[in-house]
C-alpha cells in the first residue's frame, strides 16, 4: 500500500469510529504528535495514552468529514471537519488540518492545526 492508499484507509477508519485501531496500524513506534506545534507527545506509548484518554471522554460523536487531502514527499495533509461532545471541553465543532510525516511506511510525526 502506498501513502495515498494508507491515508484513505486511515481516514475511513477514523470516520467509522476505529481511530484507536488505525493508530495501531499506521503509527511508528517513535511517533511524535502535537497540537498546534505544542504539547509534544513522544513515542507510541505516550501518544496512545493521550488518544485513549481523549476518546474515552467523547460523550457524543455528531460527525466528521474529510474536506481535502494533499500529498508531498513522505508527507500527507488531511483537512477534516469534526463535531463531537467531550466531557471536559464541551461541544466542539471545527475544522483541523493534520500534517503527517511518514517513515518506513508509518506516520513518524503528526501535528494537528486547529483554532
Amino acid at each position: 500500500m502506498d501513502i495515498k492508499q494508507k491515508v484513505a484507509k486511515l481516514n475511513d477508519m477514523i470516520l467509522n469510529g476505529q481511530a484507536l485501531e488505525a493508530f495501531e496500524e499506521f503509527y511508528h513506534e517513535d511517533v511524535v504528535m502535537s497540537e498546534n506545534g505544542q504539547d509534544l507527545r513522544k513515542g507510541k506509548k505516550a501518544s496512545r495514552e493521550f488518544e485513549e484518554d481523549f476518546f474515552s471522554k467523547i460523550v457524543a460523536f455528531n460527525g466528521a468529514e474529510v474536506k481535502n487531502v494533499a500529498f508531498g514527499d513522505n508527507v500527507s495533509m488531511v483537512e477534516m471537519f469534526m463535531d463531537y461532545e467531550h466531557s471536559e471541553w464541551g461541544h466542539k465543532k471545527f475544522t483541523q488540518v493534520a500534517v503527517q510525516e511518514w517513515k518506513d511506511g508509518l506516520i513518524i510525526r503528526e501535528t494537528f492545526y486547529h483554532g
